[in-house]
């Protein structure tokens, strides 16, 4: 019984209670306050009214998406005055307007860093004129450009990763960088964390960043604190504080791990214990990561030391931590294009890279994604491709992490099927990986789902492949996966309970928001 209270005592006085609670108390004021406008002020409303109609003029002739303006459009219709509010505080993004201009200045620092050398992009025109074509535009858009021969290794799993990049953390020479999404004390993080430790003291800089949503639930606030002591400069992106913020939407999703400028490592694997099936949750955790070796490394070190600085005064001396590839034997004679994208970036980057891959394919295109909301301009696509006779399958989770999601998400099905599209879901558990691959002849590995927080809302990041070696591994890879898999049919989707299938129609409606 003591113990029971401990527990409940601990949940109500922790940080995350803590926060949730003011937020609330915030969000009631603030409905409190609308009313007592709407029902004291008629002058107020009458302005009110006024700008949700000229709101709505606005966003209907917007350049955006119909999905946008429509999870727009109900909220001001059915509250006016709050729906109007909301959006001027969300879509406006003021809270954000300084990271962004911070972070396009070290986009800027970076750049003469950042270039598809001539011998490359010669090759490339040989090669492929509309891979030459893309890599112009990622560079444009993105910032980030293409190279030959790079060595990329993919792992199936997290396991096989986490067994690979404890090996090389172990052999450092000057410099680690890690930037994570989600990290959970546990054997995985701890045991990354001792090397890290080792490194420090053998005077390898290590630096560490990792989103503030893990205050909430997984790291104690003054984890930064906790590693600095031990030597390792640690950062905690866009903490997460009891403020009604636009700033704390946009989360710092990637998966970055760089090691001495020469070998870097990306994907979905996340530092917590779920992720190499050292527990479990949501049954068999099935995800995907690779490593990069040789001049692409360079990308991927830039993308974290763009982020790194945003919140720092100076300029870093970047030179410092570029490295010239000093492999002998290079595995591949294709190309590899690392590249970030996120809200600072003017054009969707990642969601124009998995569109080009879709339209461009002949033979097939194979997807694994955990999440499914996704626009009609993307739908549409993949619709058009199984409709011309390409072999277009997709890979979802059979038990969610989010079931509000997994409703939104099996709401496609019918589209989908209708189309061609085979759909499959795992089902010994839930899918993590983000993998596209095409025509025996490209591949996406990264960090990027098929949502709308991915694609517009978080900073993502990925690697395409062409003609690599790897990309084989991912079909592969793909292929066994698809043998644990359950082939949905319009049978399987009547059989959904149907207050599920009503409220993933109703959820639909806001799925650009979730």
């Amino acid at each position: 019984m003591k113990r029971f209270i401990g527990i409940v005592f601990k949940i109500i006085f922790s940080r995350t209670m803590v926060t949730l609670i003011l937020l609330l108390i915030q969000l009631f004021w603030l409905l409190a306050g609308f009313r007592w406008l709407e029902e004291y002020s008629q002058v107020y409303l009458v302005v009110m009214v006024f700008i949700s109609a000229a709101l709505l003029i606005y966003i209907i002739n917007k350049d955006e998406m119909p999905e946008f303006k429509l999870s727009w459009v109900i909220p001001i219709c059915a509250a006016p005055v709050f729906g109007a509010l909301l959006y001027l505080f969300i879509v406006g993004d003021w809270t954000n307007l300084g990271m962004k201009k911070r972070l396009n200045k070290r986009r800027k620092e970076t750049q003469e860093y950042l270039h598809t050398d001539e011998k490359t992009r010669k090759r490339m025109e040989i090669s492929n004129a509309h891979l030459a074509n893309l890599s112009r535009y990622v560079e444009a858009e993105g910032g980030f450009p293409a190279y030959g021969g790079a060595s990329v290794t993919y792992f199936p799993t997290g396991e096989e990763k986490f067994a690979d990049l404890l090996k090389e953390l172990k052999g450092a020479k000057e410099f680690i960088f890690l930037e994570y999404f989600i990290v959970e004390r546990g054997r995985m993080w701890d045991s990354i964390l001792e090397i890290l430790k080792e490194k420090v003291k053998e005077g390898v800089e290590v630096r560490f960043m990792y989103d503030g949503m893990c205050s909430l639930l997984l790291l104690p606030y003054s984890y930064p604190k906790q590693l600095d002591a031990c030597g390792i400069k640690t950062k905690m992106f866009s903490p997460i504080i009891p403020l009604l913020s636009t700033a704390q939407n946009n989360r710092d999703h990637r998966k970055i791990l760089v090691i001495d400028g020469k070998t870097a490592y990306t994907g979905g694997v996340n530092m917590a214990d779920e992720y190499i099936n050292e527990v479990v949750r949501f049954g068999h955790w099935k995800d995907a990561a690779i490593k990069v070796e040789g001049d692409a490394v360079k990308s991927f070190t830039l993308m974290f030391l763009q982020m790194w600085n945003i919140s720092e005064a100076a300029t870093e001396d970047y030179s410092k931590y570029i490295r010239k590839n000093e492999k002998k034997a290079v595995r591949s004679s294709g190309f590899v294009i690392p590249y970030g994208d996120g809200p600072a970036t003017p054009e969707n980057v990642a969601e124009t890279i998995y569109m080009d891959v879709i339209n461009q394919a002949t033979s097939y295109v194979h997807i694994m994604t955990p999440y499914f909301i996704v626009d009609n301009a993307l739908l549409d696509v993949l619709q058009y491709a199984a409709r011309r006779g390409v072999d277009v399958k997709l890979i979802v989770p059979h038990i969610p992490d989010k079931k509000a999601i997994f409703a939104i998400s099996r709401t496609y099905y019918p589209d989908l099927l209708g189309a061609g599209v085979k759909v499959y879901e795992y089902e010994p558990g839930f899918v993590h990986a983000k993998v596209f691959v095409s025509d025996d002849e490209k591949a996406i590995v990264g960090t990027v789902n098929l949502d709308y927080r991915s694609l517009y809302h978080h900073f993502e990041c990925g690697v395409y492949l062409y003609r690599n070696e790897a990309v084989a591994d991912a079909e592969t890879d793909f292929a066994e996966t698809l043998k644990r898999c359950i082939e949905i049919d319009m049978m399987y989707y009547k059989k959904i309970p149907m207050p599920l299938k009503l409220m993933g129609r109703v959820l639909r409606l806001f799925g650009p928001l979730m």
